[in-house]
């Protein structure tokens, strides 16, 4: 697993829970630690990425540690601005007497399904591939649902065109626009990852080539991040999970679904093992129960790789205790 923290892009990933701020924290700290340049990225909208260092973040990057910068994505603005880009573009198209209708849609966009994991894509787009400031960018994402919609996202793309061109679909030369980006409606493509081809504009107007161009620019910019996303030397998904029966369950299906969408999986951080040591009845039964499902974990996730890092006797919270927390997962082989 030493490997990991020599890739690009570690993304952290699992159930609610389950520590997996606390592993992608501890992570950034050791390749920090190791000399890389190292950004921690918060994806969650529930941030608890701060309150692992005990320091407050937000969305510009904090110098943490020597190496080590850390920032929360807040999603809502990034939906904010984005659709104050949005607003900009089209006032230069719109007539006078249509900018309230044309506000109001983009008011009510905000709340349109996926329009937030669309724009946290994009800002997650640009730090891929626009920041070269850093050897790592180590990701805590959201619970897994939430990170599986966002890595795969053929929803967002088609989410975020439909509502820039709902309100004039009638235009004929908005029609244009879609004819070249979607051909036969988009039944004909699987994904708005898929190699973007080179759509020719010459009949379209001013205003349409405009808006063609900025959905082009966009469907790029996804389809780079998508390609950097997949690319094994590059970026792999780490998961974290403990002994449980419902982290287990849904470990097992996301791994499935993320290998399915083709991005590579590293392996399966089991957390909060019961330390042999531990005394008493309780905890000698829950060691019992626990056998049973380290058991079911080796034999569902045999093709990964699989450590474990034991249950503490306290949260680790604060820079101290996740450099404590690095040193253990260098020895479990990080």
């Amino acid at each position: 697993m030493k490997e990991l923290l020599e890739k690009r892009l570690l993304w952290v990933g699992g159930k609610g829970g389950v520590g997996k701020t606390t592993v992608a924290a501890s992570l950034a700290v050791l390749a920090a630690r190791r000399g890389r340049k190292t950004l921690v990225v918060s994806t969650d909208p529930a941030h608890s990425l701060g309150d692992a260092f005990d320091r407050k973040l937000d969305d510009a990057p904090r110098r943490l540690l020597p190496n080590l910068d850390a920032l929360e994505i807040d999603p809502d603005a990034e939906v904010e601005a984005h659709l104050k880009g949005v607003i900009s573009q089209l006032r230069r198209f719109t007539v006078p007497r249509m900018m309230d209708e044309m506000e109001r849609q983009m008011r009510l966009s905000r709340q349109s399904p996926g329009t937030q994991e669309a724009a946290l894509l994009e800002r997650l787009a640009r730090l891929m591939l626009d920041d070269e400031s850093y050897d790592l960018i180590v990701f805590d994402t959201a619970p897994t649902g939430h990170t599986l919609r966002l890595l795969s996202l053929p929803e967002a793309m088609a989410a975020w065109t439909d509502g820039l061109l709902a309100h004039s679909r009638k235009s004929e030369e908005l029609g244009k626009v879609l004819k070249h980006l979607t051909p036969k409606s988009g039944q004909d493509i699987s994904s708005p990852f898929a190699e973007p081809e080179e759509e020719g504009m010459s009949d379209l107007d001013d205003r349409a080539r405009s808006i063609a161009e900025t959905l082009k620019h966009r469907r790029r910019l996804f389809h780079q991040a998508r390609r950097r996303i997949k690319n094994p030397e590059e970026s792999q998904f780490l998961f974290v999970m403990t002994p449980e029966r419902l982290p287990i369950l849904e470990t097992a299906r996301s791994v499935k679904s993320l290998k399915d969408a083709g991005v590579p999986v590293a392996g399966a951080l089991v957390n909060r093992v019961i330390p042999e040591d531990a005394d008493g009845e309780f905890l000698r039964k829950r060691r019992e129960q626990e056998s049973l499902y380290l058991a079911r974990i080796d034999e569902e996730l045999a093709a990964l790789p699989r450590p474990r890092l034991p249950l503490l006797a306290s949260d680790v919270q604060g820079i101290d205790a996740l450099e404590e927390m690095a040193s253990r997962l260098e020895t479990a082989g990080f």
